[in-house]
C-alpha cells in the first residue's frame, strides 16, 4: 500500500473503526466476501468530532510515538479527524529528529516502547530546552496506579488508559494544547490571576517564589494534590474532570486565606505562604487538606468528595533559591501519599556526620558551662639547642565516652553553636593560669597560643586579656598569640590594631601556616611578628624538590626580616634533618613529643 493510500486511510476509517478500540465496542459484525464491497459502500461515514476554534489560528500538531501500528494508526486518524496534524515516530531512534522537524505541541507516547522505554525517552526529550515544557502524555494499558503515579514522576504531564474512547483522546490532547499554548503566551499588562479560578497563573507564581525564597525564613511552600484523579477521569469522563478541578481551584483559592495560589498541572496546586510561624505550619496544611477534602463538589449530578494530599518545605530551613524549595515540597508530597493522614513537612537529611558534630557541638556547650574544656601542651624545641621552655597550646574535648576530640573537632563545634569567642577566651584562662604556676615555682616559660582574628577584634577583648596577665602577674612576653596566615590575610587591619595594644606590655604574634608568596611576604612585613610557623605542606612533601625551594625561600624571607622559623608536624628524624639543613631555629611535632596534658619535656638534654 502506497504513503497516500496510508494517509487516505488514516483520514477515512472504515466503519466500525471509532469503535474497535474502546472498551464498550460490540464486537464487529464483518460482511460475507461477495457482499463486502456493496456493504463498504452504504455504511455511513463516522461524524469528525467537533473542533473549538484554535486561539491563534494554527493546526494543533501532536508527535505519535507507538511501536504498534495498528495504535498509531488509530491515534492519527482520531486525531487527523479532529482536524490535528499528527505525526507517527515508530522507532525510538527517530524520535528526537521528529520533534525538531514537526515542533509538536504535544507528544502522545507509548509508555512500554522497545529499546529506550517511555521515561528514558521522556527523560532525552525534556533535556532538549527546546522541548522541554512539551507536554508529554502517555498511553498504556497497565492497570496499576503505582505505575501511573511513576509515570507522573518521571516528567509526563498526564496519561490515558488504553483502550481509549475517540473523544477521550481528542478531549485530553485539546485541552493540554490549549493550556500549554495559554501558558506560553506573555501576560498582557496587568493581568495576575486566571480569569476564571482567580489564581495565579503558574509562570506568575514561579516568578514571585524566584524573587522571595532565597530571603524568607518564615512561612512554607505546600504541593496540595488532588487524590484518585485517574479513577474520576474514567468515571465522569475528562471534561467533567476538568470541570471539578476548575471548581476545586477556586475553592482552594479561599481557603488559602490570601495566600498566592496557583494550579501547578491537572491535579496539583501550589500555594505561597508567606509570614506563617514554623509551629504554625502543620495546622495551615491541615487547613488546606481539610478545607479541600470535605467539600462537596456537584459532578454529573452526585456529590463529590475528593482526597486530598499535602506536602510542604519550611522556608527555615534555608533554601538558596525556589528550586530547591520546590523539589522539597514535592518530596514531602511523595511522603504524603503513603501516610494515613496524608500530609507531610520535609525536613533536610541529617548524616550521621552531621548527628554527632551536633553531639560534639553539645558536649563543648557542657563543657564551656562546667569548666570541662582542658588543653595539651606540645614542646617547640630549638635545633640549636638551649634550655627554654616553649609549647603550643593545643584545646582538647573529652566527650561522655571518654574519647578526647583534638583542636581541629573542637574549633568545628565551636563554630556550630557560634562559641569560638567563649573557646578562645577559655585556652587564654588555661595558658594565661599555667604560666602564673609555673612562675610561682620559679620556672621560665613561654606558651603559644592560637585565637582567631574574630576573637582579637572583638571591643575590649585585648584590655581583657592584658588585664589577665596584669592580675596573674605574668610578663607578657610569656605569652605568643598564634593566628593562622588563612584568617590573617583577610583580617589583616584588626589585627595590626590588636597587636598596636599589645606591643607594649611584650606579647608576641606568630603567623602559622606561613608559605611562601606574594600576599604572605607583604603580611609579615605589615604584622609586628616575632615567629612564623611553616606550613604544614611543607613537612609533608619534602621529597618534592619544588616543595623544598619554595620552603627555602620561605625561611630565608623570614630570617631577612628577623623573624625565627618554626617548622611543623614533623613526624620521623628524615623531616627533622631536612628542616635543620634549611635552617629553619624550631621544631615541633610528634618526633619530638606527642601533646601531653602536663608541662615536663626536658628541654636542656633533649637531641633532635
Amino acid at each position: 500500500m502506497s504513503a497516500a493510500d496510508n494517509r487516505r486511510r488514516a483520514e477515512f476509517p472504515p466503519a466500525h473503526y471509532w469503535r474497535r478500540w474502546s472498551a464498550d465496542a460490540p464486537a464487529p459484525v464483518l460482511p460475507s466476501v461477495a457482499a463486502a464491497p456493496a456493504a463498504a459502500e452504504a455504511l455511513p461515514q463516522p461524524a469528525t468530532p467537533a473542533l473549538e476554534a484554535k486561539e491563534d489560528g494554527t493546526q494543533y500538531r501532536v508527535l505519535i510515538v507507538e511501536d504498534d501500528p495498528s495504535q498509531a494508526l488509530f491515534a492519527e486518524s482520531v486525531l487527523f479527524g479532529a482536524g490535528m496534524q499528527a505525526q507517527v515516530a515508530s522507532v525510538t531512534s527517530e524520535v528526537m529528529g521528529a520533534l525538531e522537524q514537526l515542533r509538536p505541541d504535544l507528544v502522545l507516547m507509548d509508555l512500554h516502547m522497545p529499546g529506550l522505554d517511555g521515561a528514558e525517552l521522556t527523560a532525552m526529550i525534556r533535556a532538549h530546552a527546546e522541548f522541554a515544557q512539551t507536554p508529554v502524555v502517555f498511553l498504556t494499558g497497565d492497570e496499576d496506579p503505582e505505575r501511573r503515579f511513576d509515570a507522573l514522576d518521571i516528567g509526563a504531564d498526564d496519561f490515558l488508559r488504553k483502550p481509549v474512547r475517540p473523544r477521550h483522546l481528542i478531549s485530553a490532547v485539546q485541552n493540554r494544547i490549549r493550556r500549554a499554548r495559554a501558558q506560553r503566551q506573555p501576560a498582557p499588562e496587568g493581568a495576575g490571576r486566571h480569569p476564571v479560578t482567580g489564581l495565579h497563573t503558574r509562570q506568575q507564581m514561579l516568578q514571585l517564589l524566584s524573587s522571595s525564597v532565597g530571603g524568607e525564613q518564615d512561612g512554607a511552600v505546600y504541593f496540595v494534590e488532588v487524590a484518585g484523579t485517574a479513577a474520576l477521569r474514567d468515571r465522569f469522563g475528562y471534561a467533567a474532570l476538568e470541570t471539578l478541578l476548575t471548581d476545586a481551584s477556586r475553592h482552594l483559592g479561599g481557603i488559602a486565606e490570601g495566600h498566592a495560589t496557583s494550579r501547578l498541572n491537572d491535579n496539583t496546586y501550589l500555594v505561597f505562604a508567606r509570614g506563617l510561624g514554623h509551629d504554625t505550619l502543620p495546622a495551615f496544611a491541615r487547613t488546606l487538606r481539610d478545607g479541600l477534602g470535605q467539600h462537596a463538589f456537584p459532578v454529573d449530578g452526585q456529590q463529590i468528595r475528593l482526597r486530598v494530599l499535602v506536602g510542604y518545605a519550611p522556608l527555615a530551613q534555608g533554601f538558596a533559591d525556589a528550586g530547591g524549595a520546590l523539589s522539597a515540597a514535592e518530596e514531602a508530597l511523595r511522603d504524603a501519599r503513603s501516610l494515613p493522614a496524608g500530609i507531610a513537612g520535609w525536613e533536610r537529611p541529617v548524616s550521621q556526620e552531621d548527628l554527632r558534630a551536633d553531639a560534639l557541638a553539645e558536649t563543648l556547650r557542657e563543657a564551656l558551662s562546667s569548666g570541662g574544656l582542658v588543653a595539651a601542651f606540645q614542646p617547640i624545641v630549638a635545633v640549636a639547642g638551649g634550655d627554654d621552655a616553649q609549647y603550643q597550646v593545643l584545646v582538647r574535648l573529652r566527650d561522655a565516652q571518654g574519647e578526647l576530640h583534638p583542636a581541629g573537632e573542637v574549633l568545628l563545634a565551636a563554630a556550630r553553636i557560634g562559641a569560638l569567642h567563649d573557646v578562645d577566651r577559655r585556652v587564654f584562662e588555661i595558658a594565661i593560669e599555667a604560666l602564673r604556676r609555673h612562675g610561682a615555682e620559679g620556672r621560665a616559660l613561654r606558651l603559644f597560643v592560637t585565637q582567631s582574628p574574630q576573637t582579637l577584634a572583638q571591643d575590649g577583648y585585648a584590655a581583657w586579656l592584658l588585664q589577665a596577665l596584669a592580675e596573674a602577674g605574668v610578663a607578657g612576653t610569656a605569652l605568643v598569640v598564634d593566628v593562622r596566615q588563612e584568617d590573617a590575610l583577610i583580617h589583616a587591619l584588626s589585627l595590626q590594631e590588636f597587636c598596636q595594644a599589645m606591643v607594649s606590655a611584650g606579647v608576641q604574634l606568630c603567623l602559622s601556616q606561613y608559605r611562601f608568596g606574594t600576599e604572605s611576604n607583604a603580611l609579615i612585613a605589615q604584622l609586628p611578628l616575632g615567629y612564623v610557623r611553616l606550613s604544614s605542606r611543607y613537612a609533608s612533601q619534602l621529597d618534592d624538590g619544588q616543595v623544598r625551594d619554595e620552603m627555602r625561600s620561605a625561611i630565608e624571607h623570614a630570617h631577612r626580616l628577623g623573624l625565627q622559623v618554626i617548622g611543623q608536624q614533623v613526624e620521623d628524624a628524615q623531616s627533622a634533618a631536612t628542616l635543620w639543613m634549611t635552617g629553619v631555629d624550631f621544631i615541633q611535632g610528634n618526633l619530638v613529643q606527642r601533646p601531653a596534658g602536663d608541662l615536663e619535656f626536658d628541654f636542656r638534654h633533649s637531641v633532635l
